[in-house]
């Protein structure tokens, strides 16, 4: 974001003598100044003369403006072409208005004056050579836009890679499990021994009663169930994929989908009114009812469980065999024809007493890449409204100043960084992630900012000029504070490379190699649109001097060139925009007034006050539903499942990590111990452990073996195992008969919200950590989990980085200390306000907002810094006079940029997908707050200290 100065001083008077062509070169070998020539007044000390002022006025190339031009903008009023009409002259920086002597201010110039040089001549060299600098970019452009070519068309977007924290301890926990405990899906399936992801269709089935136990209700879940299972998908080659072929199987037989009901089909007497919660013991077999029935009503209690009274939902899961093989293809394609046909069983079906909503292990892929689709349209909108937006900025009834077709060509401008960037980083090899779409949109709207700096500066300068002197003093003004914004923004971006998500990172590369561009662009392309729209303004000229009738001012073939046609308006006038006048003669007065401050400073003090509480509010973690789109299926899976599926979370596996003497009474004394500690966590079900030792203890016992013995400890665990088969997979047992690891499994409770996830999980590995055991948890959910602590690490980590940024920026490049400090006061209360009203918009904090609490940085830089340095570089007395005049400068290109921002985001308002409406959510509050500091708060702050 970069502010459009207004225009508000006058320009001076006309400047050449009477008789000398417009635009003409200059006779004489001391009459035309070169690029570097100091018979030309220079640009004072400062970021340009558009940013920061030197403490005395210097004089302007005399000008001879049109009618539309308006007057400049400096960082103080008279620092290029006088002071504002209404304010007399300013005094030299040492000497007051009372004539009093004061302290000189200082100058730091030791980076500017150079950059102001450099910018001159190249400005000089655009000027000379137009259509070069023209062609060369847009060559540039064609080549790299090449890389396109590269964009990811059927490829699959790693959600776990670049959604989930890199290095997180769930993936060392996974590679540990994997590298140390098996499974057979073909054999003895167990979803709670997986340490990954398996294939799966999911139905969820409400009942339209309180209770689905009834057997009217249970035949439709039936002829769901057996509809599901008779699906079968035919391949090219005329063969057919049948469920059984690729289900999960348990002792030879496909995995039951819900093994109550499994039990009520086998058996259709089955006592419904008999069944307890959460375990119930089915024909001898112990089955965990947690994750299997939802909206549960519970009776009177039954050992370790209760009566089940009603249960208003029941899930059906069906497991497919998963791996890297020809298997796990055949899955997934019975997955998509299961997605296929799935709406039209329940049609067919004619359900009356249930309704149901799935979802496949495959669903969140396949729906996050649609929503990608969604967003293209809007980007066309979004195109078309900066166009709109740029051409009515810029449009000018003076037919020599209108300047829409070069506001047009910098919107191209932009977009041509946007084709040139992304290709470049296709070339490369850095991968495109969903969320760098959102980044045209802000380059759309960031970019253009530059363009109106450059025309607004364009429109200050000699119109008797040469098009060389034009462009060497429109780079000399603006090219180092266009420099010095580009560098902050870029900054900001940058630190999200630290970050530990890659889809952040790779936003972060993408969009801060744009701004790179479109900076680039700026001073070469467009500059040289510039330049030759500079020579039409020339011929335009010429003509109307010259016109051919006294009633027609433009003939029918000078109409392209000199539209709108008007006559010649004083040359003299002073134009200044009403926006200005606005701000000077109402707002600033309002605004400095005691009872305005005394309202302000109470406005922000419940600004503030709302927005700490707001960041103890705010969520942490990506919801992965939101991955999806607004009307996707997925939504209602979700709904259901947090409405009655909620109490019960995963089952943790608690790993004996190192070999241990298990007949060792001690060693068994301390583990229990621990698994104890675990059992007595409120996160923690203590009645639904399940651990081999506790069960083989129990076999020993009944068996009359001695536990303590190591060689009978060891001989009997196969024939235990025999009678337990699923816990041959719990107990990695060495050729050498040695137990080097096992694992018990707990079952969590509580853990619906993403707060309770991030506490669960801290303070199990807490608890593993502090055992005299060597423990690990570990669970394939941790996975996403460890977003929830990794997500505040990084924010707090990269807006910390970011902020010192800016604020060595700020001391080196600002010759103001106390600019520096209301710069960190203005970013550090903005990123609190768009963190604490994120809660309340319903944005959680993660890595996608984390995105734009970033970039909010850069952008409250900018608002901040140039209203803050505008009011302490004003030579009026009294501070409600500098706060009205640094309004007066600078409270219009303050508006007049948030708003190019904010309309190049809106119409990701209309998006269907979380992810681009919570970008154009935090970059509005972004702007919103950033304008309220630097036109509000900060002015009225000011004029305290």
């Amino acid at each position: 974001m970069r502010l459009n100065p207004a225009k508000v001083a006058p320009e001076a008077a006309p400047g050449r003598e009477a008789g000398q062509e417009p635009g003409s070169e200059a006779q004489g070998p001391e009459a035309g100044p070169g690029p570097d020539s100091e018979s030309r007044p220079q640009p004072a000390a400062g970021l340009g003369s558009e940013l920061f002022p030197a403490a005395e006025p210097e004089p302007e190339p005399l000008s001879a403006s049109g009618p539309g031009q308006e007057p400049e903008l400096g960082w103080a009023a008279g620092q290029r072409a006088g002071a504002p009409p209404e304010s007399p002259p300013p005094l030299p920086a040492s000497e007051s208005e009372n004539g009093v002597s004061a302290r000189p201010r200082c100058h730091t110039d030791c980076l500017e004056a150079p950059l102001s040089r450099a910018f001159r001549r190249l400005g000089w060299e655009v000027g000379s050579h137009p259509w070069i600098f023209l062609l060369l970019p847009m060559v540039l452009t064609a080549v790299l836009g090449t890389g396109l070519i590269h964009l990811p068309k059927e490829e699959e977007e790693d959600l776990e890679e670049q959604y989930t924290p890199i290095g997180s301890p769930a993936k060392a926990e996974r590679r540990f499990v994997q590298g140390h405990f098996t499974a057979n899906d073909s054999d003895l399936f167990s979803i709670s021994r997986k340490s990954t992801e398996v294939n799966y269709a999911s139905i969820l089935v409400v009942s339209n009663t309180n209770s689905l136990l009834e057997q009217e209700t249970l035949s439709e879940i039936s002829e769901v169930d057996d509809a599901v299972q008779a699906l079968s998908v035919t391949q090219g080659n005329g063969t057919q994929i049948l469920y059984n072929e690729v289900c999960s199987k348990n002792q030879g037989y496909c995995v039951p989908s819900n093994p109550l009901l499994f039990a009520w089909k086998t058996n259709n007497v089955l006592n419904l009114k008999n069944i307890t919660f959460p375990i119930y013991s089915l024909a001898g077999q112990v089955v965990y009812l947690t994750n299997i029935l939802g909206g549960t009503v519970l009776g009177e209690s039954m050992g370790l469980s209760q009566l089940l009274l009603e249960a208003k939902a029941m899930r059906l899961q069906y497991y497919l065999k998963t791996g890297e093989g020809e298997d796990s293809e055949r899955s997934k394609a019975w997955l998509i024809h299961f997605l296929n046909q799935v709406g039209n069983l329940e049609k067919s079906l004619a359900l009356k007493k249930i309704q149901v909503v799935y979802f496949t292990s495959l669903s969140r892929q396949l729906e996050f890449e649609a929503t990608s689709m969604t967003v293209i349209p809007l980007f066309h909108l979004a195109y078309l409204l900066i166009i709109l937006f740029a051409i009515t900025s810029c449009y000018r009834c003076d037919c020599i100043r209108n300047k829409m077709w070069v506001a047009a060509f910098g919107v191209i401008s932009a977009a041509l960084a946007v084709v040139s960037s992304f290709g470049l980083m296709l070339y490369i090899g850095v991968p495109f992630v969903i969320i760098v779409a959102n980044s045209p949109f802000l380059i759309l709207g960031v970019g253009v900012d530059d363009m109106f700096i450059m025309i607004s500066a364009w429109q200050k300068t000699n119109l008797m000029d040469s098009i060389k002197e034009r462009m060497s003093n429109v780079y000399s003004k603006v090219a180092v504070s266009i420099t010095i914004t580009t560098i902050t923004n870029i900054l900001a971006f940058y630190t999200g490379i630290m970050t530990s998500f890659r889809s952040v990172q790779y936003f972060c590369i993408y969009t801060g190699t744009t701004l790179l561009f479109c900076y680039f662009y700026n001073i070469t392309c467009f500059g040289a649109f510039m330049a030759l729209d500079g020579k039409r303004e020339v011929v335009c000229l010429r003509w109307l001097k010259k016109p051919e009738t006294p009633d027609q001012k433009c003939s029918s073939l000078k109409k392209p060139c000199c539209l709108p046609c008007n006559s010649l308006r004083d040359k003299h006038k002073a134009d200044i925009h009403p926006m200005n006048l606005f701000f000077r003669d109402y707002f600033g007065p309002f605004l400095t007034s005691t009872e305005s401050k005394f309202f302000v400073v109470l406005i922000y003090i419940l600004y503030i006050i709302s927005s700490i509480y707001g960041c103890f509010q705010v969520q942490e973690g990506l919801d992965l539903r939101n991955l999806a789109s607004d009307d996707s299926y997925i939504t209602p899976y979700f709904n259901v499942e947090e409405e009655h599926f909620s109490s019960y979370g995963p089952r943790v596996m608690v790993i004996v990590t190192e070999a241990l003497d298990y007949w060792d009474g001690d060693a068994r004394q301390k583990l229990e111990k621990c698994l104890v500690d675990f059992e007595n966590s409120d996160y923690v079900d203590k009645n639904l452990t399940e651990f081999w030792l506790r069960e083989y203890v129990k076999y020993m016992e009944n068996h009359h073996h001695d536990v303590n013995d190591k060689i009978t400890f060891l001989k009997n665990i196969p024939n235990f195992v025999i009678d337990s088969p699923l816990f041959m997979y719990d107990i990695n047992i060495t050729s050498s008969q040695e137990i080097i690891c096992s694992r018990a499994f707990i079952q969590t409770m509580g853990v619906s919200s993403s707060t309770n996830k991030k506490l669960m999980l801290l303070q199990f590995r807490d608890m593993a950590e502090k055992c005299e055991i060597p423990l690990m948890v570990y669970n394939q959910a941790f996975i996403y989990f460890d977003q929830y602590s990794a997500i505040l690490e990084n924010t707090v980590r990269n807006v910390i980085v970011a902020s010192t940024a800016m604020f060595i920026v700020s001391l080196l490049l600002i010759p103001h200390p106390l600019c520096s400090l209301w710069v960190t006061f203005a970013i550090a209360s903005v990123i609190v306000g768009v963190t604490g009203f994120m809660a309340f918009w319903n944005v959680n904090l993660d890595s996608i907002s984390m995105i734009n609490l970033v970039i909010c940085i850069g952008f409250s830089f900018d608002f901040s810094a140039h209203i803050s340095y505008a009011f302490v570089s004003s030579s009026k007395p009294s501070v409600n006079q500098k706060t009205i005049e640094a309004l007066y400068l600078l409270g219009y290109p303050v508006l007049q940029s948030a708003i190019s921002t904010i309309i190049g985001v809106c119409v990701l308002s209309a998006a269907k997908a979380y992810i681009f409406r919570t970008f154009f959510k935090i970059m509005f509050l972004v702007m919103v707050f950033g304008v309220a500091h630097g036109l509000i708060f900060i002015p009225v702050f000011l004029t305290f200290f």
